[in-house]
């Protein structure tokens, strides 16, 4: 592989790494070669096609005023090395996306060139993850869907007047009407095979001043309105000196905490008015669904032996595939508490909010159990 062509990989691969394809705890990078990450349970090669951006976002690492390394390849050239990489088993697909580069079109039209070459010519058929480019006309949208397992539209920033302030050449229209494209073509295509994965976006948490309400508010719409498969979370590093941004360190808890809330409006149906009650901001201490129980205590305990499967899903600890393991355990006899750790499940905490043969819980409306489930972990003595 000519050193040339690494260096670019190098660059363009380091370039891509603040674009979320699944969860940030999830993926990681292998050091395999620049830019391949274990992501979407396979070896994903993550990489831009150019970072040579004409936009200048405060928050992007690529901006046009960025004093960073700049490299760019052209389709034949990417769709070769990918081919390459996946013929001697170093990776097994690929996520690709760019800066913009003239136009959006323009822009799009390079990346679809690449990923024709890459299905077609090399007959690549495993996962490919494009980005669409906001402002990309409709036929080309078409066109990535068409070769895609899944495509992505970056929302960046929850608030309509976040983006103003720091992607002024951005507007929020040019972002939600690709994804209201991409949710029409998803019912058009139907089971046609095209575009399995359905579509995603990613938000930066922290670049702005916005709540956890109003991204979880925003996130809830978005479910609703154009059928996402996810939405993506990113804790903000400042990757430049801008007036616009915070100096701080990325908030990782915040992240973790707000991918949990996430799962709860996606798994269980719930709100983000349920789940944040009258709060502005997630409880730090507490998972959001232990936060919710302790706010409802009038809804527990829950009887394991008898109770509905909506009610056992609220109970912290278990979760649907717990769910699962009780009812099944239900249809051979009575439940005692000491048979749920045969069950997969950590009784710690499932403990306080059920109630099954020998056992009832003694803290539910205690001030106690908050401080017990807010605790840190803690290493237990060898000689306890």
């Amino acid at each position: 592989m000519a050193v040339d062509l690494m260096g670019r990989l190098r660059v363009l691969g380091d370039s891509a790494r603040f674009d979320a394809s699944c969860a940030p705890f999830r993926e990681r990078a292998l050091g395999v070669l620049p830019g391949v990450v274990w992501a979407n349970r396979c070896r994903v090669l993550k990489v831009l096609m150019s970072n040579r951006c004409g936009y200048d976002c405060a928050y992007c690492v690529n901006r046009a005023s960025s004093p960073v390394d700049r490299a760019q390849m052209e389709p034949r050239e990417l769709a070769d090395l990918f081919a390459s990489l996946w013929r001697r088993g170093l990776v097994q697909g690929i996520f690709l996306s760019s800066a913009v580069v003239g136009s959006p079109d323009g822009t799009m039209e390079r990346m679809i060139r690449a990923l024709e070459i890459i299905r077609r010519e090399h007959r690549f058929g495993g996962y490919v993850h494009a980005k669409v480019i906001p402002g990309s006309s409709f036929g080309l949208i078409r066109q990535m869907c068409l070769l895609a397992d899944r495509v992505s539209v970056n929302l960046e920033v929850p608030s309509e007047e976040g983006l103003r302030a720091l992607a002024p050449q951005k507007e929020g229209s040019a972002i939600l009407a690709p994804m209201g494209r991409v949710a029409s073509l998803l019912e058009e295509m139907g089971s046609s095979g095209h575009l399995k994965g359905g579509h995603t976006t990613q938000m930066i948490l922290g670049a702005t001043e916005d709540p956890d309400r109003e991204v979880l508010k925003v996130s809830s719409a978005l479910y609703r309105r154009f059928r996402l498969r996810r939405v993506y979370y990113s804790s903000y590093v400042p990757v430049s000196e801008d007036p616009r941004l915070p100096r701080r360190d990325p908030d990782r808890l915040r992240e973790v905490r707000i991918y949990q809330a996430d799962f709860l409006m996606r798994q269980y149906g719930m709100s983000y008015r349920e789940i944040l009650g009258d709060r502005q901001q997630l409880d730090r201490r507490l998972d959001p669904k232990a936060s919710w129980a302790l706010r409802n205590v009038h809804r527990f305990p829950v009887d394991l032996n008898s109770a509905e499967a909506e009610e056992i899903l609220m109970v912290p600890g278990i979760g649907p595939k717990g769910v699962r393991a009780i009812l099944e355990a239900r249809r051979r006899g009575r439940l005692r508490i000491e048979d749920l750790g045969s069950l997969g499940l950590r009784v710690g905490r499932i403990r306080h909010f059920v109630t099954c043969d020998g056992h009832r819980p003694r803290l539910l409306e205690s001030s106690h159990l908050e401080e017990l489930l807010s605790a840190p972990p803690r290493q237990a003595s060898l000689f306890q």
